[in-house]
C-alpha cells in the first residue's frame, strides 16, 4: 500500500509508508482487539455474574483492612472514611495513613478516629510516597486481604465483596482491581474523560484479563491477598505509579491479577489542562520505568506470559515517536523547503478517516453497552464520550514520547513520593 492509500494521502512517495501505515493501523488494530477481547470477557465472564444489585455470599467473610493514603486530602478525607466506615462488609477495618501532610488532613483523621473505633489512623512525619503508606498499613493489619483506595474516592458499598470472591475460588489469584468511574463531570474536560474510563480503560483491562495479563490494576481502587505482597516484598519505593510496579511484581511471580467490573470506585480527576497533563505524564513515567526495571523477562521463558503485554507497551511507544515525528515533519514544512521525501502535505487522513471514526463509534458502543450498568449516568455522556478514542491516542503519543526519556535519566533509588492533584470541579 502507498502513502497515498493509507494514512496520508498528500504526502510524498519518496517517504516509506511502512511508517505511515503502521501510525494508522496499529490504534486500528488495538481498538479492534480491545473491543473482541472484552466482549469475550463479558460472555465468559460478566454477563451472569456481575449484577451490581446481588453481592455475592462470602461465607465466613475473611478480614479486609481498607487502606486509604492521604496526602493533603483534607478537602475530601472525611467523606471518603466516612463512606469506608458505611461499607457493607461483615469483617473490616478503615487505616487511614497520614503521609506528612501539611494541611489540615492528619487533624481530621484525628477527630474520626476518637469518634469511630473502627477507624485506626498512622501518621509519616515526612511524605514517604504511597507505597510506603501502603506497605506500612499492610504490615500494621492482621487482616487477610488489603484493599487501597485513594484519599478522595468513594468505594460502592459492595466492593470488598466483590472482590473478596475472587480470592476465595482460587488461591493464585494475588490481586483484583476494581471498575473507578469518574464523579468530576461539571465540564467539558471532565464529561469526555468519562470515556476513558469506559471506552478505554473498562475495555482494556477486560481484553487484557481475556488475553492473560493485565498491564496494570487501578490503584485508586485494588484488593491484594496479603500472602503475595509478602511473596513480592510488598511495593516498590522509588516507583511514581506503584499500581503499575506491582502489578508486574505479581505476575512475574506467577500470582493471578483478575479485573472486578462490579467492584466500583468513584473518583475525582483533573478538569485543568495543566493538572490532567500531570498526571498523565506521571502514569507514563511510571509506565516505562516498569518497562526498562522488567526487560529481562524476554530471556525467562517462564515469564512468556507476560511478553505481549511488554510487547504492546513498546508497540505504543513506537506509535508514539513515529507519530511526533511525521508532525513534526509536517510542521517543519510549513515553514521551510524540505526534500521530497520529507515533505507532507497533510495531516488528514483520506477514506481510512472514515474507518478510524467508525472504529471510535463502534468501540464507545460496545463500552456504554458493557460498562451502563454499572453507572446508570454514563449514556448522558455519549456525544463527549464518542470524542475519546482520538484524544486518548493524541495524549498516550505527547505524554509517552515525554516520560520515556524521564525515566531512563532518572537516578536509580531515588523515591517516589507524591504531590497534591487537580481534584476538579465538584
Amino acid at each position: 500500500m502507498t502513502p497515498q492509500a493509507g494514512l496520508v494521502p498528500a504526502v510524498a512517495a519518496g517517504l516509506p509508508s511502512l511508517v505511515f501505515n503502521f501510525c494508522f493501523l496499529y490504534p486500528l488494530f488495538m481498538s479492534w482487539l480491545w473491543v473482541v477481547g472484552s466482549l469475550n470477557y463479558w460472555f465468559r465472564y460478566e454477563k451472569y455474574g456481575s449484577d451490581p444489585m446481588r453481592p455475592p455470599q462470602v461465607g465466613a467473610a475473611p478480614k479486609v483492612a481498607l487502606v486509604v493514603p492521604c496526602y493533603n486530602e483534607e478537602g475530601q478525607v472525611e467523606e471518603t472514611i466516612l463512606n469506608l466506615l458505611a461499607h457493607d462488609y461483615p469483617n473490616f477495618e478503615v487505616i487511614a495513613v497520614n503521609d506528612g501532610s501539611r494541611d489540615r488532613t492528619g487533624e481530621i483523621l484525628d477527630q474520626l478516629c476518637a469518634e469511630h473505633p473502627r477507624l485506626r489512623v498512622i501518621h509519616q512525619q515526612q511524605n514517604q510516597g504511597k507505597a510506603v503508606g501502603l506497605t506500612t498499613a499492610a504490615l500494621m493489619t492482621d487482616a487477610e486481604y488489603i484493599l487501597g483506595i485513594d484519599g478522595d474516592a468513594l468505594l460502592d458499598q459492595y466492593a470488598a465483596a466483590w472482590m473478596v470472591r475472587h480470592f476465595l475460588n482460587s488461591p493464585r489469584v494475588g490481586a483484583v482491581t476494581g471498575n473507578p468511574r469518574l464523579r468530576t463531570r461539571s465540564t467539558l474536560l471532565g464529561r469526555i474523560q468519562v470515556g476513558e474510563f469506559s471506552s478505554i480503560i473498562g475495555i482494556i483491562k477486560r481484553a487484557q484479563r481475556t488475553y492473560g495479563r493485565l498491564f496494570s490494576v487501578s490503584g485508586v481502587c485494588v484488593m491484594f491477598r496479603k500472602v503475595a505482597l509478602c511473596d513480592v516484598g510488598f511495593w516498590s519505593r522509588e516507583t511514581l505509579t506503584e499500581d503499575i510496579d506491582i502489578s508486574w511484581k505479581l505476575q512475574i511471580a506467577h500470582w493471578d491479577v483478575r479485573f472486578e467490573p462490579a467492584a466500583t470506585c468513584w473518583i475525582l480527576m483533573p478538569e485543568t489542562l495543566t493538572g490532567l497533563w500531570k498526571q498523565r505524564l506521571r502514569w507514563a513515567t511510571g509506565g516505562a520505568q516498569a518497562i526498562l526495571k522488567y526487560r529481562g523477562i524476554w530471556t525467562q521463558w517462564t515469564k512468556r506470559r507476560m511478553w505481549p503485554v511488554y510487547l504492546e507497551y513498546g508497540l505504543s511507544l513506537a506509535w508514539s515517536y513515529a507519530m511526533t515525528g511525521i508532525i513534526v515533519l509536517y510542521l517543519l514544512g510549513r515553514v521551510f523547503t524540505l526534500p521530497p521525501a520529507l515533505t507532507i502535505r497533510t495531516l488528514l487522513p483520506g477514506w481510512t478517516g472514515m474507518l478510524i471514526a467508525a472504529t471510535a463509534l463502534l468501540q464507545t458502543g460496545v463500552a456504554l453497552a458493557l460498562d451502563s450498568r454499572y453507572d446508570a449516568r454514563l449514556r448522558r455522556n455519549y456525544f463527549f464520550t464518542i470524542w475519546y478514542p482520538l484524544a486518548y491516542w493524541l495524549i498516550n503519543m505527547l505524554t509517552a514520547v515525554v516520560a520515556f526519556p524521564k525515566a531512563l535519566l532518572r537516578k536509580k533509588g531515588q523515591r517516589g513520593r507524591w504531590s497534591s492533584p487537580d481534584r476538579g470541579l465538584r
